[in-house]
Formats: structure tokens, C-alpha cells, sequence
């Protein structure tokens, strides 16, 4: 056939709806005619028909404006394919140029639903108030698009209007619901209705058309909750989408990768997605697709760092080395600044990165948050602060209480503990999701920690467990405390150690992490693990005691000269000088541990810590009434200290005052019965050994020995 004949062939099809016909004659067209404009503009138009016709739809559009630069249905028909693809600051780009020139009411909606997706919800719903503008109703096949720039610009519940007043309209026709319903069911969440969302999602169960949308819709929930049951279960839909698609578009793998990413057991299979993406995109002629590369890579060195596969100074200079020049188009800032906040907890040396995209203008109010976090971290409170109210006022931090747990830590940090119980606890009222309810309750027992209450840490750890057996975090917390205070012994607590060590990364440890490592004795085999953690928190007296006691066992003098060197680095620095004394300790070096202690006393008179051990070293070397001095003064200012007490009980056997050492003994075991209902069983074996020896001196032989 002739070309005009294949021409008429394809649009008889056309007008015929036999679209997969009309498709396939206007391509044997284009094999005639490369640049025929007629059969250009067709394919096109039909690559919004299918996923599958998309990249070829461009390519087709991408010819016809090279011979008519003008066009501006063509451009705008690219831009919506190139949303659609997901290769938003592409499709951005051609947008920007279209909405300046009067665009039809049908161009306009279409911007509104890819400056959606692409994340400026504000911008988009400004384009779905200027279409209504018009006259006319969002149809139902861009509801989804505006419930969702409804619902991120802080309106869920009118969000919900809109997807069900849908959803009843379309609730007979089997089959097209799936996309209604996932965005339904995440309007649902985010108005706090996670049983509806979770129950409107039900019908897509087992329905082989409705694995996308049910996958994303799962995942987001998921992430919002933190139901990690949910993630999981989006990211097996996941693989039976990318099993049956036999081309599967950049913008999909790139969004499975996303997910996976998010469960640490699907790590290496996102770093493989992302490493394939990161190598289709450098073989991309076009520069827009190169430049939107950084967020590719910003993903990728995240995970190769959670995998072990980079330290967190490679890391840092690779993120850094990316991140030297930001992108100039407000889409690829976006796209990177939403990279970047993968990164938890955030990088402080990667301040200057976050100031600057927020200085661009981007439209991702959670950076805000990640700078606040850093701040707190420096102890720059006042700025932190600052940071915090600054994404408050944004419709997404305005009902954010994520924000609360940052305010708990600054309220910590400035020795405002009631403020900081406070706050946890209306936390932990307000019937949050998995995420917020968890870190209150970490956070609360990390207060109860710090007020010496080990107990009430032990039962919200506890509570923690019953809500997740698997839940490593509470694992780690309950185990620092529970070998502490003696209720379980080395073997376990390490053994709970390793369990968390051989799952999960030490590049960005959690505090629990280097609390039990801190608090388990000094171990050769852990020295890595020491300098891995000092890495992230080199102002960690308890690893940092851990590192020195190791480096002790080999040189001595090395040791000592490095916590000098820490010390003078930082002379008022308390844990320091208390890290000299427990090391001089071991080494014996009562000299060096007593001017620690004292250095202490100079820079805190009422230090107990500090009073404490010079009292032993003084008790150690018989200086008894130096000793007993110090344990008055303690007395004075904790008259209930256990330690101090017991040790005065010693003092007075160690002089040879059997009598009133037994009358202070029984004195602290009265008290113990009254407060606990039961006694202390050391107190009482201690008293018994007393008496023993009493009698002895007496003549008397203890009936045990008579026979």
C-alpha cells in the first residue's frame, strides 16, 4: 500500500476504536514517512492510552516539535506523557513553557495531575482551582490526583469527599475501582481512619489489575504507620507488577526501589534497581535526565552505606562530592532534597546541603525537620527551634507530631525533664502511629534512665516487646538496662548484641545500641565496633572508656596519652576527666585517677560520680577519714544514697566499729523492707556474715560450724 493509503487505513481504525490497529498502521506510516506530522500527532495522542505506547508517544511528539517548535498541544501532550513516565523535571520543563501561553481548560487539568505526582501538590492545586475556575468538574479519572493535593496541602477529609462520592458512581462497574480505592483508602489514613482504609482496600485482594495500585496504596500506609507488615506486603505486589510487565518503565522500577529500600531484608534487591536505573540514565543523551541522576545516586550511596558496602566518611564525601553543584530546575531540587531525607539520622556535615535547597525555594517542608535535627545534635537549641517552626507552618508540619519528639529532646537537653515526660506522654495519649508511639515510649524510658528509675524503663521496654517480639531497638534498650541492673547476665546481653549486629548496620547506631555496647566490659574482638561508633559519636565517654580499656591491655601509655589529648582538646569536658579516672583505675594509677576525680570537683563541687569514687580510692588506700568525709558530703546532698551508705556501714567494719556498722546495715535493710514490702537478700547476707564475726570475737561458735 501506498503511504496515504496506510494514512486512511489508520484513521478509519482510529474512528473505529480499534486503537492497537490504528497504532500499529500509523507506525507503518512513520517507517515510510519519519516526519509525516499527521501520523506524529496521532501517536502521540494514543501513547496516553496504554503505559506501553509512552516512550515511543514521546519520541513521536519529540520529532513533530523539532519541525513545528510552536506547537503547543504537542508540547503539552509531551509534557503529560513525560509525567506519566515518571521524568517529571522533563515533563515540568515543557509544562512551564505551555502554561504561559492561555492553555485549554483540558491542558491545565492535565498539569494539575504531573505537578501532583511530581510532589508540588501546592502548585497543583492551584491548577485544579484555575480549571474548575472554568466551569468545569474534575473528571473521575483525575480525582485521584486532586484527593491527593486535597490531602498533602493539609485536607484529608475533603480529600475523602471527593474519592467517595467516586467510588459510589463507579462502585458498579467491577474492575474500575482499584485506583479509587488505593487513593481512597490513603485519604482514609491520613485522616486518622487507618481501620477504613485498610477495609476499603479489601475488594482488590486477590485481583491481578488492582496489584499496582493496592502495592502503592499498602506501601504508603505503611510507611505513614509504620506497619512494617504492610510494606512487606506491598513490596511482594511489587515483584508479581515488575514479573508480568515485560518493559517496565523506568518510573515504575524506580518506585519499586523506592520501597524496597524501606525494608531492610529487600536492601541489596533496591541497590541492584537503583544501580540499573543509575546506568540507563548515564547512557541518556538528555541533559535533564543526567541532572536528575543525583537523586538516583543520593539513593544508591544511602543503601551501599547500609549495607556495609561504604564507611560513613565515604559516604559523607561521595554525598558531598553529588551535591556540590544543586540542580537549577525547582522539579530536580525536589526530586533531591526528597532523596536526601532517606538519609536518618541526618549527616550534620550535610547542613550546608539542606540550608542551600531550602534557600531554593523547594517545595519539601520535611527538610526543615532534618536541619532541626542536626541542630539539636550540635546543641544549637535556639536555631533548632527555629527549624521546627518553620516546617509548623507548613500545612504538612502543621499536624506533624513528629515534631514533638524533637522538642522532648531540646526540652532534655536544657534540663527540662517534667517538660520532656510531658510531652512524651500527650505523645503517647494522642493514639499515634507505630513510629511516634515507639520513639515516646523509647524516649520516655530513656528519661527514666536518666532520673536513675530502671525499672520504669524495664516495663516500657517490655511493653515495647509485647507489642513487637521482633521489635531489635527494644531489644537492645531493655538489654543495657537489664544487665546493669544484674537481671540478666553477659552471655544474653551480648548475645542480643550480636543478633543486632549481624541484621542491621552500625553506621548511624542508635543511642540504645551504644548504651549496651558501653555498658558490656571492654572486649578486644568489639575494637572495631568501637571506632566504627566513635566515628558518629566521638563524645561518647562510655565507648570511648570501652576503646581506651582495649587499647590499655596492648600500651598503657598510649592509652593515657590519648585521653590526655582528648582532655585538652576539651578541658571542661566532665566525661572526659571520668573516663581518665575508670581507665587510671584499671591500670591501678590511683595517682592519675584521684587528680581526674578532683579536676571534676573543680568544675562541679557536688558532683557524686566524682565524690564517689575519690571516697573508694580513699577507702582503698585506708585513708579512712577522708573517705568517711567524702561520704558525708555526699549524704548531704542525697541523704537517701544507697552507695554512700553502705560504704560508711564498711568504713565503720574496716575501723573496728562492728556494732555501729551492723546498727547502719540494719538500718538500710528497715528501709528496703518498708519501700519494697521485701528484703534486700545481699543486705541480709551481709548482716548474717557481721553477726558471725561478732560472735567469733565473742567466743560463740555459729551452730553451722558445731558439728
Amino acid at each position: 500500500q501506498s503511504k496515504e493509503g496506510r494514512l486512511g487505513l489508520a484513521i478509519a481504525y482510529q474512528r473505529a476504536g480499534r486503537d492497537a490497529d490504528a497504532w500499529a498502521a500509523y507506525q507503518q506510516v512513520l517507517a515510510i514517512d519519519p516526519n509525516n506530522k499527521e501520523a506524529l500527532e496521532v501517536v502521540g495522542e494514543l501513547g496516553g492510552y496504554r503505559p506501553e505506547w509512552q516512550p515511543d508517544g514521546i519520541e513521536a511528539l519529540t520529532t513533530l516539535l523539532n519541525l513545528s517548535p510552536n506547537d503547543t498541544a504537542a508540547l503539552a501532550q509531551r509534557a503529560l506523557l513525560l509525567g506519566y513516565q515518571g521524568r517529571f523535571p522533563e515533563a515540568l520543563a515543557d509544562y512551564q513553557i505551555v502554561l504561559e501561553s492561555n492553555p485549554t481548560p483540558e491542558i491545565i487539568l492535565g498539569a494539575a495531575q504531573i505537578y501532583t505526582y511530581s510532589g508540588d501538590y501546592q502548585q497543583g492545586l492551584e491548577l485544579f482551582d484555575r480549571y474548575q475556575a472554568s466551569g468545569k468538574p474534575i473528571p473521575g479519572n483525575a480525582a485521584g490526583a486532586y484527593a491527593l493535593a486535597l490531602r498533602e496541602t493539609g485536607n484529608p477529609a475533603q480529600a475523602v469527599e471527593v474519592l467517595e462520592a467516586q467510588l459510589n458512581q463507579f462502585s458498579q462497574f467491577y474492575g474500575n475501582d482499584s485506583y479509587l480505592r488505593a487513593d481512597l483508602a490513603k485519604a482514609y489514613q491520613a485522616s486518622g481512619q487507618l481501620t477504613e482504609a485498610l477495609s476499603v482496600l479489601e475488594p482488590l485482594r486477590g485481583r491481578d489489575e488492582a496489584a499496582l495500585p493496592l502495592a502503592r496504596a499498602l506501601s504508603e500506609i505503611g510507611r505513614r504507620e509504620g506497619r512494617s507488615d504492610l510494606t512487606e506486603d506491598a513490596v511482594t505486589l511489587y515483584r508479581q507488577v515488575l514479573a508480568s510487565t515485560s518493559k517496565p518503565s523506568s518510573a515504575l522500577v524506580r518506585e519499586v526501589a523506592d520501597v524496597m529500600s524501606e525494608v531492610p531484608t529487600q536492601w541489596a534487591s533496591a541497590l541492584e534497581l537503583y544501580q540499573q536505573l543509575t546506568e540507563e540514565q548515564s547512557n541518556n543523551q538528555s541533559l535533564l535526565v543526567k541532572s536528575n541522576n543525583q537523586s538516583l545516586l543520593v539513593k544508591q550511596i544511602i543503601l551501599e552505606s547500609k549495607l556495609g558496602q561504604l564507611s560513613r566518611t565515604q559516604r559523607r564525601q561521595r554525598l558531598l562530592e553529588i551535591t556540590q553543584t544543586l540542580p537549577s530546575e525547582p522539579a530536580q531540587q525536589r526530586d533531591l532534597a526528597q532523596a536526601l531525607l532517606r538519609l536518618d539520622p541526618p549527616d550534620p556535615e550535610l547542613l550546608s546541603v539542606y540550608q542551600d535547597l531550602l534557600a531554593t525555594g523547594v517545595d519539601v517542608p520535611f527538610l526543615n525537620f532534618r536541619v532541626a535535627q542536626i541542630l539539636i545534635k550540635q546543641n544549637r537549641l535556639a536555631q533548632a527551634i527555629s527549624a521546627i517552626d518553620s516546617y509548623r507552618a507548613t500545612s504538612t508540619g502543621e499536624s506533624d507530631q513528629s515534631t514533638e519528639l524533637l522538642l522532648a529532646e531540646i526540652d532534655r537537653r536544657q534540663g527540662n525533664l517534667d517538660a520532656t515526660i510531658q510531652r512524651y506522654q500527650r505523645i503517647i495519649q494522642s493514639n499515634p502511629n507505630n513510629n511516634l508511639f515507639y520513639g515516646a515510649l523509647r524516649g520516655l524510658a530513656g528519661i527514666h534512665i536518666a532520673q536513675g528509675d530502671p525499672q520504669k524503663a524495664l516495663v516500657i521496654y517490655d511493653q515495647l516487646l509485647s507489642r513487637d517480639r521482633n521489635d531489635l531497638l527494644a531489644q537492645l534498650g531493655r538489654s543495657s538496662v537489664a544487665y546493669q541492673t544484674k537481671r540478666i547476665d553477659q552471655e544474653e546481653a551480648e548475645g542480643v548484641l550480636n543478633q543486632w549486629l549481624q541484621t542491621q548496620p552500625s553506621i548511624d547506631p542508635p543511642p540504645e545500641l551504644l548504651s549496651l555496647v558501653g555498658v558490656l566490659p571492654a572486649d578486644p574482638e568489639r575494637e572495631t565496633l568501637y571506632i566504627t561508633l566513635l566515628e558518629v559519636s566521638p563524645d561518647n565517654a562510655p565507648v570511648q572508656l570501652r576503646r581506651l580499656q582495649v587499647l590499655a591491655q596492648r600500651d598503657p601509655k598510649l592509652a593515657k596519652a590519648e585521653i590526655a589529648e582528648w582532655i585538652a582538646g576539651n578541658p571542661d569536658n566532665i566525661d572526659a576527666y571520668f573516663v581518665q579516672g575508670e581507665l587510671a583505675m584499671g591500670l591501678r594509677d590511683l595517682r592519675l585517677a584521684s587528680n581526674a576525680y578532683e579536676e571534676i570537683l573543680e568544675r562541679d563541687p557536688d558532683q557524686i560520680g566524682a565524690l564517689l569514687a575519690l571516697a573508694g580510692i580513699s577507702f582503698t588506700q585506708q585513708h579512712y577519714a577522708k573517705a568517711t568525709g567524702f561520704y558525708k558530703q555526699i549524704l548531704e546532698l542525697e541523704p537517701k544514697n544507697l552507695s554512700a551508705r553502705q560504704n560508711l556501714a564498711e568504713l565503720s567494719v574496716a575501723q573496728d566499729f562492728p556494732f555501729t556498722a551492723l546498727q547502719r546495715f540494719e538500718g538500710l535493710n528497715s528501709e528496703e523492707k518498708e519501700s519494697t514490702g521485701t528484703a534486700n537478700p545481699k543486705l541480709d547476707n551481709r548482716i548474717l556474715r557481721l553477726e558471725v564475726d561478732i560472735l567469733k570475737r565473742r567466743g560463740f561458735q555459729p551452730y553451722w560450724e558445731r558439728y
